[in-house]
């Protein structure tokens, strides 16, 4: 599924499941929180903290598909158009970047 999609798929479960969007605020606050929880996971699984039993069973694909579920939350009552801004951003770094990192010796 293209971001596009995507973002109508989103909007069909909201007007279908949901009774409205959350407005701005709250669904930034909800993804500060969704994104806490994907950094909880990878530090503790990929990083130097140890992981707690509780924190086992986690699962970083459902929290990472949460933040996609909110920015695309974000996207529609915003009216943006994600896919359009998506393949603006990949062109913009494809042409800023390529050399950089191919010229980073940290990388190699």
């Amino acid at each position: 599924m293209d971001i596009k999609n995507a973002q109508k798929e989103v909007d069909h479960w909201i007007q279908s499941h949901g009774v409205r969007y959350f407005n701005e605020l709250t669904n930034m606050a909800q993804l500060t929180e969704e994104v806490g929880e994907v950094a909880r996971i990878i530090a503790r699984r990929y990083g130097e903290q140890s992981e707690k039993p509780s924190d086992a069973d986690k699962d970083l694909g459902e929290e990472l598909a949460d933040v996609l579920f909110v920015v695309l939350c974000l996207a529609n009552q915003t009216g943006i158009n994600l896919q359009e801004a998506f393949d603006k951003k990949l062109d913009l770094k494809t042409k800023r970047d390529h050399d950089r990192h191919h010229q980073n010796k940290k990388l190699t």
